[in-house]
């Protein structure tokens, strides 16, 4: 187990830069691109027309409910910082709606000034209600399947090693990071057509302050998590004062299955910050999640 303790300068320095990072605009154009070539399968009955939140007196869309046409936001670094990897980001938001710009665009913009493609998924929410209770919703893990099969398919076009391509979720979307992770060797849904022949396994995986990873009142992590040695390399932070029993025990199962992880468990910073800067050691969990990233060779080395 890996704690990170830096000194207050350094955090105020690099919140500074994401600063910066949040600001500037994606690379490229983004391309958004549907998930499934017709209606989703899993559903039943209407949830209603999609609704989206908007931050006053701008177009920034800071969350998104009543998903039923999932889709993925493509973005792209320059082509000369492109290293060839790409990460799929899955907002947070308790499964009921997804925080779209910190825990989606914003980090799509930091993924891309680091030469990573990113491709924002837009995965079905609320759950449904047949969702049965105490049960994430399937819906959910059948478009983060599907999404990273996607991404692998089109690994060419869009100049991307599809023997480098990561998943990252924040809260509900670590638990779908964790999720997806360990359940790639079968999928949720019946085959669609060919993408699903492409593998939906990802190479890496990045947790940010999960939720429901766990057995409330147990030192067991959640039956769907189903950790094996096969399970891909892992990232892990959250804060103490969260509900750090989520990424402890997922990393103690990683651990014991043999899997390679790095947890930051950090004295305090709560949840839901994103790429949110302060003068608190936890933002600097992008640039050790960057580190991370170089040390197990999905990025280049610097020199």
């Amino acid at each position: 187990m890996r704690f990170t303790v830096i000194g207050l300068g350094l955090a105020l320095v690099l919140g500074t830069a994401l600063i910066g990072r949040a600001a500037d605009p994606p690379a490229s154009s983004a391309t958004t691109i549907d998930v499934w070539p017709g209606p989703a399968p899993g559903e039943n009955g209407s949830i209603g027309e999609e609704k989206a939140t908007r931050k006053e007196g701008s177009n920034v869309i800071t969350s998104l409910t009543n998903v039923t046409k999932p889709t993925l936001t493509v973005s792209r670094p320059e082509s000369d910082k492109n290293t060839g990897a790409a990460v799929l980001v899955f907002p947070g938001g308790g499964y009921t709606n997804l925080a779209w710009d910190h825990e989606g665009e914003q980090v799509a913009r930091w993924l891309n000034s680091i030469g990573v493609t990113a491709a924002i998924l837009k995965y079905r929410v609320p759950r449904r209600p047949d969702t049965p209770k105490g049960q994430p919703p399937v819906q959910a893990l059948m478009d983060a399947q599907r999404a990273i099969s996607i991404v692998r398919s089109k690994a060419a076009d869009w100049g991307v090693d599809p023997k480098r391509i990561g998943i990252l979720g924040f809260s509900a979307g670590g638990h779908l990071a964790a999720w997806a992770e360990t359940n790639y060797d079968k999928r949720a849904y019946e085959t669609v057509d060919a993408t699903d022949e492409t593998s939906c396994r990802p190479d890496f995986a990045v947790v940010i302050y999960p939720g429901g990873v766990y057995k409330s009142g147990t030192d067991q992590i959640a039956s769907e998590i189903r950790v094996t040695s096969q399970t891909p390399p892992t990232f892990i932070v959250q804060s103490s004062n969260d509900n750090p029993e989520n990424s402890v025990f997922l990393y103690l199962a990683l651990k014991r299955a043999g899997v390679p992880a790095e947890m930051h468990l950090y004295a305090t910073g709560g949840h839901g910050y994103g790429l949110r800067p302060s003068n608190q050691p936890r933002s600097s969990w992008p640039q050790r999640c960057e580190d991370w990233l170089r040390d197990i060779g999905v990025l280049k080395t610097k020199t």
